[in-house]
């Protein structure tokens, strides 16, 4: 089966999607690839190449992931609505998945919305102007 129209398409959305969601969710529980990977018995480069989406997962190691993580499978599809929902359109650009998920920006995520709004909007300044420090 082909993943996209050509193989200049590179790896397919949804199989994107679900190793971001695989990496999110490994990071978020403390597990290094080399942990997951031998929890459902795969080389931690295979469990990279799961995360990047260029291999795909099987629905038995989603299966065996799931369990390891203590979630759901459909955990793994939340937030996608790509082709599944508008017939072979772009993945919506809401948020921008195409950085690889850090112990950082996965804690910064979680604790960021526990803050009270104007909290959240000095954080977000500052995040910014490093950002923008960065940059010069």
């Amino acid at each position: 089966m082909a993943r996209g129209k050509s193989v200049e398409d590179g790896p397919h959305p949804v199989d994107r999607h679900v190793g971001r969601k695989v990496c999110e969710k490994r990071i978020a529980l403390g597990y290094n690839q080399s942990d997951l990977g031998r929890a459902v018995g795969v080389t931690f480069q295979q469990i990279q190449k799961y995360e990047k989406g260029s291999n795909r997962i099987s629905a038995s190691k989603l299966f065996e992931i799931a369990r390891f993580f203590h979630t759901d499978i459909g955990y793994f599809f939340q937030g996608f609505q790509g082709e599944a929902q508008a017939g072979m359109a772009e993945e919506p650009t809401g948020f921008d998945h195409d950085f690889p998920a850090t112990r950082q920006s996965v804690e910064i995520a979680r604790l960021v919305p526990q803050l009270p709004p104007q909290k959240q909007k000095l954080a977000l300044d500052l995040i910014r102007a490093l950002h923008a420090a960065r940059e010069d």
